[in-house]
């Protein structure tokens, strides 16, 4: 029994620092694809989607207009310049509605980064667990401009439409440094939901969101609240 909690230790540590060293080299290299990516492609293969097409742009922090990542930050994580990977009031508010038979996402920007580099979707403490181990070494080895930057390219807005790049020129035909703060906040309303949301077609639930997201990056001060990233 020693020689086999000996041997998973020794796995663990091994798995650990694997993951350490992939994270810490997304400071100079971008990932060209991810988890959640590698899951839809086989999920569209397995289930006989012949015309599924995967679109994929990665566009560096400097081409985006400064409106796309306040608006996601405003829609999905308002704490995300100030909190160190996790919003610990979020989390309780998660839970205590969860004990009264609600459910309520509390990940933050820096969680969801880590579950579609690494991870597959789902509930389990498992995952979780993971998943907050590997958020702690996220937040350690990249700057915070780095992580929304990472973001921002590997979210899916769209059914097998990920990143901003992609997203700008499918739904608006525009790069991502022209889209307005309008087209940037309906972007972030499909979030985190882009497979039951549609920015082609926004209905009116989308429309109030879009608009609550509008009304939020005012508060939160414009662009500037993202100027020290």
């Amino acid at each position: 029994m020693r020689s086999i909690i000996h041997r998973l230790c020794r796995a663990g540590v091994l798995i650990l620092l694997v993951f350490t060293i992939s994270i810490l080299s997304l400071r100079w290299f971008s990932p060209p694809v991810t988890s959640f990516m590698l899951q839809r492609m086989v999920t569209a293969w397995w289930g006989g989607e012949k015309n599924f097409t995967m679109f994929h742009d990665w566009v560096s922090w400097e081409n985006i207009t400064p409106s796309i990542p306040l608006a996601v930050v405003a829609s999905e994580d308002q704490k995300y310049p100030v909190h160190r990977g996790f919003d610990i009031e979020s989390i309780a508010d998660a839970w205590s509605l969860r004990q009264r038979g609600q459910l309520r996402g509390a990940s933050t920007i820096s969680q969801q980064v880590t579950k579609n580099l690494f991870l597959w979707s789902g509930r389990s403490f498992v995952r979780k667990g993971v998943e907050a181990a590997l958020t702690v070494i996220l937040e350690v080895c990249l700057s915070k401009r780095r992580i929304l930057e990472i973001y921002l390219n590997i979210s899916e807005f769209g059914d097998g439409i990920f990143g901003v790049g992609a997203a700008s020129l499918v739904f608006f035909g525009k790069s991502p440094n022209e889209v307005s703060p309008e087209e940037a906040a309906l972007l972030a309303a499909v979030l985190p939901n882009p497979l039951k949301r549609h920015v082609e077609k926004p209905t009116f639930f989308l429309r109030k969101r879009q608009n609550w997201v509008l009304f939020q990056m005012r508060q939160l001060g414009g662009d500037s609240y993202l100027a020290g990233l």
